[in-house]
């Protein structure tokens, strides 16, 4: 299970340093406004460091990370949504996303003019919104079309679908991002099939100078006070997460990140803050060939993980044994945790926890 991010901002934000700072593909970035032609696409390793501790107590020959698959898409402009700047042919790739980090300009650069002339990312950030509000407004009205014409052919489910569409309308009309609508869940349904670019979880990140890497500054200020707690914002210096993936030696990296007052990497806090967006956990197979971390959703069955491993294990599924984390660290060892009675014996319906290790027994 593949999670699928969506990088967007307006040009010269910082987008693409901070893609190359997580990702193996190192895509181009350049002062000049619009000269993206494409996105650019990367996978990217969730960092964990429980893979690390568990091949401690199982030695094996490879760790294998989750990954996250980040988008770079071409910088935003005001009247993206009608073709203005790179025109609206990168918003099928938001549409395609599972969440979006939206990159705001929180840095004076004077080479590196803002499109705008002035540096305020809460202008910025209600741009970008707006665009992403007109290109929904559109999808909507154009199912409500075809709802209508279903209408007057006597569907009567139409008009429960109309009533929905007919509040996001609404709402969207008012300036406001589908995601903050408040509607019942199964109502949502009716939108489903439109992906309303406004309607993804977002994440914003404030890309600002060096020396305000660990404590923002009066820029990542007005855009917490205008968020407030309804979104997760996070502070990130791209300029110096770019430097320090550059360097190769770890300890290098460590006197880096101490320099700079930071503990890890910005952009590890921000992987994991996607992942925990999208309500998405963890649980680990290990053994002397490989120690490895699963992506699931919360809430999935031992049956379906195993499904997320190879079809055949869902398939001929006939239990899971589990252990916890916890258990194992402290035991250090999964004989001990057997002979402690730390292991558990569970069935197809058994809700998976973040932290599970899992042996999967089946028969196909």
């Amino acid at each position: 299970m593949a999670l699928h991010c969506g990088i967007i901002g307006l040009t010269n934000s910082g987008k693409t340093t901070l893609f190359n700072c997580m990702s193996n593909t190192h895509a181009e970035s350049s002062a000049a406004a619009f000269n993206a032609v494409k996105s650019n696409i990367g996978m990217v390793h969730v960092p964990d460091q429980r893979l690390h501790e568990l091949a401690r107590i199982q030695p094996t020959k490879r760790i294998v990370f989750t990954a996250v698959e980040f988008v770079d898409i071409p910088g935003l402009a005001k009247g993206s949504s009608t073709g203005a700047g790179v025109g609206n042919k990168f918003l099928a790739d938001i549409r395609n996303a599972d969440a979006l980090i939206h990159v705001l300009r929180c840095f004076d650069d004077d080479n590196l003019p803002h499109i705008d002339g002035s540096v305020n990312p809460v202008r910025d950030m209600e741009t970008v919104d707006l665009e992403l509000q007109v290109r929904d407004l559109e999808s909507v009205e154009k199912k409500m079309t075809k709802t209508l014409k279903l209408m007057k052919t006597g569907d009567k489910s139409a008009g429960k679908v109309m009533d929905v569409l007919e509040k996001y309308h609404n709402h969207l009309e008012s300036f406001r991002s589908a995601r903050s609508i408040e509607i019942d869940e199964q109502d949502k349904k009716h939108v489903a099939d439109l992906y309303l670019l406004s309607g993804k979880p977002v994440i914003y990140v404030c890309n600002v100078d060096e020396a305000s890497a660990v404590d923002g500054n009066k820029y990542s200020d007005q855009v917490k006070n205008v968020l407030g707690n309804d979104a997760e914002v996070l502070n990130l210096a791209a300029q110096v997460e770019a430097e320090i993936a550059e360097l190769e030696n770890d300890e290098d990296r460590l006197a880096f990140l101490h320099d700079a007052g930071l503990s890890e990497p910005g952009v590890n806090k921000l992987i994991r803050a996607a992942y925990k967006l999208l309500r998405l956990e963890t649980f680990f197979t290990i053994g002397p060939k490989e120690v490895r971390a699963w992506t699931i959703s919360e809430g999935m069955t031992a049956r379906q993980a195993a499904g997320v491993i190879h079809s055949d294990l869902e398939r001929g599924f006939i239990r899971a044994e589990v252990i916890k984390y916890d258990d194992l660290v402290a035991m250090g060892s999964e004989a001990a945790c057997r002979e402690k009675g730390k292991i558990s014996i569970e069935g197809r319906n058994y809700i998976v926890k973040d932290g599970d290790i899992m042996n999967i027994r089946f028969n196909v």
